[in-house]
């Protein structure tokens, strides 16, 4: 039989993954001593998902200074005293056969504010006490309990913006494959996109091109910074010199709510953020307004759609999009389902979370449910070849 789509090699930039199977960044919280320092769990639940089939592992949303932060048990790469912990999660990837990943965000109003831990009984309603937030605009995210963040000056966007590409260093010493920046879910760079959340009237306000500036310098920087790294004369900490590295940004394409971002917006940005050097483009929905979200199966798959095809339209006119992946997530929870969103030409690769939590195998049970059962293929390690189906 032919190989599946779900199990083809997957082009990323400069890298190639195995297959079309990634794991999304799913905050665990679980940096008991509040630092931001990788633990022995952030490497043994990182690498058994590589173990496990996945063609590309991103790690959770790490933060680029600790008041970006969505909590105190939160990973973080703002200091040179995280790269060793990160290094042993990128290895434990490696050793796997996964490309390495690592989502780089800030928190913005939303910073400070965890939705839930593993230690608690419940949810924590609004802004940890003593949070510092800061923001486009001097609005709080609008649910009980949520405080109203300071508005960003130019000098302090400019200092975040060198946050990111610090921390990218950073994480490309630590020897991460993909750097993906975190454009969605109501954090910074979601906020100052929707006009929801950014009433500005300065250069990083106002229309369309206002409210992009800040996500595009961040991108900028951080496009440098991982290309810098590569070189002899950008090492630092270990980075290996010469080291192709791609570039990555999860979006929310949509805000649900009027007024807000739409799936048009979104697919216009894919285009400007192709030419902008972005290699993956991983389409999420929601987050930055509470309310209701239409979550079904594949609920957000139209938008990953619409990105793409604009991208495709670009590179048919002769502009930029050319080699730009798009990524799908979102209640796709059957190998059936992902190998029909491929096929369909929907996306170029496939987001697994919430299964994957129950289920560290998923790639290899997926690929017995598409009919395949030679184990080099499927991606199970040697070690357990004796469990496979018959």
């Amino acid at each position: 039989m032919s190989t599946p789509a779900l199990l083809s090699p997957l082009q990323i930039g400069p890298l190639t993954a195995r297959n079309r199977l990634w794991l999304p960044p799913m905050c665990m919280y679980s940096a008991q001593e509040h630092d931001g320092v990788a633990t022995d769990w952030h490497v043994l639940h990182y690498g058994t998902r590589a173990v496990g089939g996945f063609g590309t592992v991103i790690v959770e949303a790490t933060a680029v200074t600790p008041e970006g932060r969505l909590s105190e048990f939160d990973l973080g790469l703002w200091d040179d005293a995280q790269i060793e912990g990160h290094r042993r999660i990128v290895a434990a990837i490696h050793d796997g056969g996964a490309l390495a990943g690592v989502q780089l965000g800030h928190g913005g109003r939303k910073a400070g504010t965890p939705p839930w831990r593993p230690d608690a009984a419940g949810a924590r309603a609004g802004t940890l006490q003593g949070w510092d937030l800061v923001a486009p605009s001097a609005i709080a995210y609008p649910s009980e309990g949520h405080a109203v963040p300071r508005e960003l000056d130019e000098a302090g966007i400019a200092r975040l913006v060198e946050a990111f590409a610090q921390a990218a260093r950073r994480a490309a010493a630590a020897g991460y494959d993909l750097i993906e920046i975190h454009g969605a879910h109501g954090y910074l760079l979601h906020e100052f996109l929707s006009p929801l959340s950014n009433t500005r009237s300065d250069a990083f306000g106002g229309d369309e091109s206002g409210r992009r500036r800040f996500p595009l310098q961040v991108v900028a920087a951080v496009r440098h910074a991982i290309d810098d790294a590569g070189s002899s004369a950008g090492t630092i900490d270990g980075a290996e010199a010469g080291a192709p590295r791609a570039l990555g940004i999860r979006l929310s394409a949509t805000d649900w709510a009027e007024g807000g971002l739409t799936g048009q917006d979104t697919a216009r940005f894919a285009v400007e953020l192709a030419a902008a050097g972005v290699d993956a483009i991983h389409v999420s929905t929601g987050g930055n307004v509470p309310g209701t979200v239409p979550v079904g199966p594949g609920y957000q798959v139209p938008y990953a759609a619409q990105a793409r095809a604009a991208l495709a339209a670009s590179v048919a006119d002769g502009g930029p999009g050319a080699g730009v992946i798009v990524v799908a997530v979102g209640v796709i929870d059957s190998a059936a389902q992902a190998e029909a969103i491929l096929t369909a030409g929907d996306a170029d690769a496939i987001a697994a979370g919430r299964p994957a939590l129950r289920d560290p195998y998923l790639p290899v049970r997926w690929a017995h449910e598409l009919g395949v059962n030679d184990w080099r293929e499927a991606g199970l390690p040697v070690q357990y070849w004796r469990g496979a189906w018959r």
